[in-house]
């Protein structure tokens, strides 16, 4: 898999409450590889999405580091943060957030030109393609269905070719068939390109497709699997 691009060590995350401090997440640590894919389960509530956006550095924790790209999140501040996300890191969303004034080319091509490309026309015209939309480059995001949007997103997130990409119940609002093939989509793209998945996700197949897999109660790591 080769070597370690996204670490965390004794993390936790506090916050106060009517009743006092409240734990969330419970001095947890893992270490992912190149290539490597993550599926993070739980009940509501369990603290999965707290995790996530400790690991992706969009939170900083009470306690304990992460480490993304060689990089302690915990050592920079927000925009220093951000710029390691913007040349490390894809994002995956359940709401998508397109923006609905562009069309689906137009999408995938902001985060390329905002970073400068100036192949970000070709290069988001390919991944489109990839993902079955070539026909569909000039709608705009209220033209197309659920799972096309959801496959927008997708190429979107892959077309800076992050080293992690991240993906908050990337299946949640698609029917069991779209589903599926977002799924295969993802892995796909994480074999192709050697991209680390890290996936908060309640579906237990896509979880299970993943390499490893954690399994979190009320902010304990309760089940570390391999696949």
């Amino acid at each position: 898999m080769g070597a370690s691009i996204l670490t965390a060590k004794n993390l936790s995350k506090v916050v106060p409450s009517a009743e006092g401090d409240l734990t969330i997440l419970h001095e947890l640590s893992l270490q992912l590889n190149k290539g490597d894919s993550l599926a993070i389960v739980g009940a509501s509530g369990s603290g999965k999405s707290t995790l996530l956006g400790l690991l992706a550095g969009l939170d900083l924790p009470s306690s304990g580091e992460v480490t993304l790209a060689g990089q302690s999140l915990s050592n920079l501040d927000e925009d220093q943060r951000a710029r390691i996300r913007a040349e490390h890191v894809g994002f995956v969303f359940q709401s998508f957030q397109l923006l609905d004034s562009l069309n689906a080319l137009e999408n995938v091509m902001l985060p390329l030109e905002l970073d400068g490309r100036k192949d970000a026309r070709g290069r988001a015209t390919e991944l489109l393609q990839r993902v079955g939309l070539g026909q569909r480059l000039t709608h705009s995001p209220r033209q197309l269905s659920g799972g096309e949007q959801q496959r927008v997103a997708i190429a979107r997130a892959f077309a800076a070719e992050p080293d992690v990409l991240f993906a908050d119940e990337p299946t949640g609002n698609l029917d069991s068939h779209t589903g599926e093939r977002i799924s295969d989509l993802l892995f796909e793209l994480n074999k192709e390109r050697g991209t680390t998945l890290v996936l908060v996700t309640h579906d237990e197949r896509l979880a299970h497709r993943c390499r490893r897999l954690i399994r979190l109660e009320a902010g304990l790591l309760v089940a570390p699997v391999e696949a």
